[in-house]
């Protein structure tokens, strides 16, 4: 496949790549045959790019040596990226504050696509939590992360994104694009985006998009089981997150707009 600037990518570095996505995205380990037929790639060439991957750290083989998965030099290389990221950086003290003042879980997400994906984290205190991981990919239209990002798109580029028929998660999510929009321009107005169990049942999420690019990429959420919260608790949860909008303005200073 050729890109729109007449760019021809390498197939071999392609090939690569798509391997360690597809075992990302799988979240365990994968037999050759399945990867194969998955990827479309001969097995007779994809057990060489294994073989390759494997040499070098980046897959590793279950002790059939017929699974695989990703290796230790993935973790090195998504640390590296975690650690050099300046919205992560930058946004540390926000999360922290959020956490401190609540004990909720509270996440940092960016917009990849039409997914946000964690980028960084602060665990709930409480033994009833969402489970969630850095670097876990969701659809944007169910996550208060997602909505907060896309809200501050139009319609059409949303569509673009996101489709004509996104997907449900849960009985509560949003699948009609038309309901979508009017959802996201609710949020625009308000000013944060939730979402109540559109995700994940028992789970309601908050969140505001964080102000250090425009369009923004970044945003801010806490996620609250449904049977913690009351309007009380609400309330005090969104006037912290409209607080930490303010904070990351005054950091946006370090951000150049694309």
């Amino acid at each position: 496949m050729t890109s729109a600037d007449g760019f021809q990518p390498v197939k071999s570095a392609g090939r690569a790549l798509e391997v360690l996505e597809a075992l990302a995205a799988s979240g365990g380990r994968r037999s050759l045959v399945d990867l194969a037929r998955a990827l479309d790639i001969p097995k007779s060439s994809l057990h060489g790019i294994l073989r390759t991957m494997m040499w070098r750290g980046w897959v590793e083989a279950d002790d059939t040596g017929t699974r695989f998965g990703l290796g230790i030099r993935a973790l090195q290389v998504g640390a590296a990226y975690l650690d050099t990221d300046d919205a992560v950086g930058v946004l540390a003290g926000v999360l922290d504050d959020l956490s401190r003042e609540f004990g909720e879980t509270v996440h940092l997400g960016r917009l990849d696509g039409a997914h946000v994906v964690y980028t960084a984290k602060r665990e709930s205190r409480h033994p009833l939590r969402l489970y969630s991981a850095i670097g876990r990919r969701l659809p944007a239209h169910a996550t208060a992360l997602g909505k907060a990002l896309l809200a501050e798109r139009d319609e059409a580029e949303v569509e673009r994104i996101v489709g004509a028929s996104p997907a449900a998660l849960t009985a509560r999510t949003i699948t009609d694009l038309r309901v979508l929009c009017a959802d996201l321009a609710a949020s625009r107005e308000r000013g944060y985006a939730v979402d109540r169990e559109e995700n994940t049942e028992g789970i309601a999420c908050f969140a505001v998009a964080a102000p250090l690019r425009t369009p923004a990429v970044d945003a801010i959420s806490m996620s609250i089981p449904v049977a913690r919260l009351d309007a009380d608790l609400e309330e005090r949860v969104v006037a912290a997150l409209r607080r930490s909008v303010e904070q990351v303005r005054s950091a946006r200073r370090l951000f150049a707009t694309p």
